[in-house]
């Protein structure tokens, strides 16, 4: 038997066990940076199973399998709830009020857990490290808390995977290059004298600047970057004004900032800044910019994507299918500025009802999406081992 079966027959024994995991993550979810009891109940489950995790200086932790090799197969897994009330009805709803895994992490977690312990009990060639990251969900994310750790230190590549409920489950989702698109924030607070609305000559109209930057930056925007980047700009939020006929001294616009592509991430926050003095310029109303960076998109390396399609075909030759670029971030993306990688997108929709989405209180992951993942994943590490040493393998020294 290969690394992938022996992970199957592993899964065989402890499936009972690996759904109360799941059940126990999603009864008690724990928001970013405040997953204590999640790690406290990961390192107890991998002590168990005879691991040594190694726990992050917050929350969170890693643990290594395998011999002590560099260039280690990596894979990642978030820890973190959000703060939605949970509206499934479901036996093990989450007993926190207000916060749920409306995101699948308990999903991703279980996974990673099973993984970890279904591989403690074989005889690896090579190292393996499995990371359960903390605080995805919050801006710029827990993986570049993670990487200045060190969880990155001696690993040669990287893999995850993220439920999808639009997607019926037994099916992954792959693509090569852009997954997912940076997200970053615009904050802009624009200010005048105030004044009469009777007499808007004699002051700095706010709402009047307010209204041009809302219309116009996302079109300018349209003329200045390559439509074909997937940039879009959203405005969200926008405060001014307390009266009908009063011009205000201040208002507020707040918005999001999304691309597909890295390079013009890179570029958006200079480009921003000078199409907002040339918009505000002739209201004669002053302004302050703050420009919050997110993450980059996920890019995922071609090679390491056809490595996890090849290893979703050799769990279902049927079970392959490619996945739309989201507009949604994903911090995995700091991983893969350093090594490469993929992150797949594992369907969990039940097939039946609705397709509820992310990040809503009433997502329903089938629990059937929890063992395709974990064979997926032991597929995944025997093929990493079995590549083959020829130029153009998936080789993470020699490619990046």
């Amino acid at each position: 038997m290969g690394i992938a079966a022996d992970v199957s027959s592993w899964l065989r024994e402890y499936r009972t066990q690996v759904i109360e995991w799941r059940r126990y993550l999603h009864s008690h979810p724990e928001l970013s940076n405040e997953e204590f009891a999640t790690t406290d109940f990961i390192e107890s489950i991998l002590l168990e199973h005879g691991l040594a995790p190694v726990r992050f200086p917050g929350t969170g932790l890693y643990v290594d399998i395998g011999p002590e090799t560099e260039g280690k197969l990596a894979f990642r897994a978030d820890i973190d709830a959000l703060p939605i009330a949970e509206a499934t009805g479901l036996e093990f709803t989450s007993q926190r009020p207000g916060v749920s895994h409306s995101c699948g992490h308990d999903v991703h977690t279980t996974i990673a857990l099973a993984l970890a312990c279904a591989l403690s009990t074989l005889e690896l060639p090579q190292g393996v490290r499995v990371i359960f990251q903390p605080a995805e969900e919050v801006m710029n994310g827990g993986a570049s808390d993670v990487i200045a750790w060190g969880g990155l230190q001696g690993v040669g590549s990287i893999f995850a995977l993220h439920v999808e409920p639009k997607l019926r489950v037994g099916k992954v989702g792959v693509r090569t290059g852009a997954i997912t698109s940076a997200t970053d924030v615009i904050d802009l607070e624009i200010s005048g004298p105030g004044g009469h609305t009777s007499r808007p000559h004699l002051t700095s109209d706010v709402v009047y600047a307010l209204g041009n930057v809302i219309t116009q930056l996302p079109a300018l925007l349209s003329r200045r970057v390559d439509p074909r980047t997937g940039t879009v700009l959203v405005f969200g939020q926008v405060e001014s004004g307390f009266a009908p006929n009063a011009i205000p001294q201040t208002g507020r616009l707040r918005g999001t900032l999304r691309t597909a592509d890295i390079g013009i991430w890179r570029t958006m926050e200079t480009l921003v800044a000078e199409l907002v003095d040339g918009i505000l310029a002739p209201t004669g109303c002053s302004h302050k910019l703050t420009y919050h960076r997110g993450v980059p998109p996920v890019l995922n390396d071609d090679i390491a994507t056809a490595l996890l399609a090849d290893a979703g075909r050799a769990v279902d030759p049927q079970g392959v299918v490619d996945a739309p670029q989201s507009s949604g971030g994903e911090d995995f993306s700091w991983y893969l500025e350093h090594v490469p990688g993929s992150m797949g997108r594992l369907g969990c929709w039940s097939g039946e009802g609705d397709r509820h989405d992310l990040h809503q209180g009433d997502l329903l992951v089938d629990e059937r999406s929890i063992g395709v993942g974990v064979r997926l994943f032991g597929s995944v590490v025997e093929r990493f081992f079995s590549r083959p040493a020829r130029p153009g393998a998936f080789d993470g020294d020699i490619l990046h």
